[in-house]
């Protein structure tokens, strides 16, 4: 019997190492989203057997007025909080690279709200946005500003919880573009300044075109994690008032875990999955233009 080489006593070592995660991969993820995929297309209430319906949930769903609101206010929460998102986040990451004593108590500070509990931040959120009781318009009140309605009306709702999501996501993004603004060779700068650039030319001329993958995965991530919003809303607004602030993985947990509506609820997951998938080609193409590596 010929006997192995050890390329390939090697190469079968690596596929056992491999076997356990290819396993978790297989039951954990490519089952359960082929399964969610059959599913869309069933009506299943989870007690009795599913029956085929074809692609009737999706028809319902072109007719479902919540679902288009929903749908709405989805594309309303990430085309504010992206943007702002991101913006902000490179300012404050502009700030904390520069050689000042204490920077990173700074840096801390703002990094902190991303590790925090989600739950805990929305609950004080809540607190502080509240009509009657809360500090903020207890604050716009003394100075004869306020108060406002802020989680208690359908036109403040979601820019409160915006303002919410962008406070807690700007550490992470600023502490990637951090990360980014520190690859920056500093002989760029000091050429730049021979050449008599003031600041905004250096940005614009040096800092941006650098920084630009790193602004690339940002915003990419930041889409896909701003159109799966579900924890914030829930807690702060539980989708209200008038629905206002309910989001499309809102609609998936209300049908599929309040009404038993399996079926219905996989086919907005997947038509979900299908606007993510077309933003991100679409942000993929589109960055050859304005992303230089």
């Amino acid at each position: 019997m010929k006997s192995k080489t050890p390329a390939a006593q090697e190469a079968m070592a690596g596929y056992l190492f491999l076997t356990p995660n290819l396993i978790g991969f297989l039951v954990f993820f490519v089952f359960p989203v082929l399964g969610s995929l059959w599913v869309s297309f069933n009506d299943w209430n989870l007690l009795t057997p599913p029956a085929f319906i074809g692609a009737k949930n999706y028809q319902t769903l072109l007719t479902d007025n919540l679902f288009w609101q929903t749908l709405w206010n989805t594309f309303y929460f990430s085309v504010c909080s992206v943007p702002l998102s991101i913006g902000l986040s490179l300012v404050l990451a502009i700030f904390l690279n520069q050689k000042i004593h204490g920077i990173n108590f700074f840096r801390a500070a703002f990094f902190l709200p991303t590790i925090c509990s989600v739950v805990s931040i929305a609950l004080i959120w809540q607190w502080l946005f509240d009509f009657q009781t809360g500090l903020i318009n207890h604050v716009l009140s003394f100075i004869k500003l306020g108060p406002f309605p802020w989680i208690n009306s359908p036109a403040w709702a979601m820019p409160s919880v915006i303002m919410v999501a962008v406070w807690r996501n700007i550490g992470l993004n600023m502490v990637i573009f951090l990360a980014g603004l520190q690859g920056v060779p500093a002989e760029m700068y000091e050429a730049a300044k021979i050449d008599g650039a003031n600041a905004w030319k250096m940005f614009w001329n040096v800092t941006w075109p650098m920084v630009s993958p790193t602004t690339f995965f940002v915003t990419v991530t930041s889409m896909i994690n701003s159109f799966q919003v579900f924890d914030v809303t829930t807690v702060m607004t539980n989708g209200g008032p008038a629905n206002a602030t309910n989001t499309l993985v809102m609609l998936i947990y209300q049908h599929a875990f309040q009404f038993f509506r399996m079926g219905y609820a996989s086919g907005i997951a997947y038509i979900l999955f299908g606007i993510v998938l077309i933003l991100t080609i679409v942000q993929t193409v589109s960055s050859k233009r304005w992303v230089h590596y």
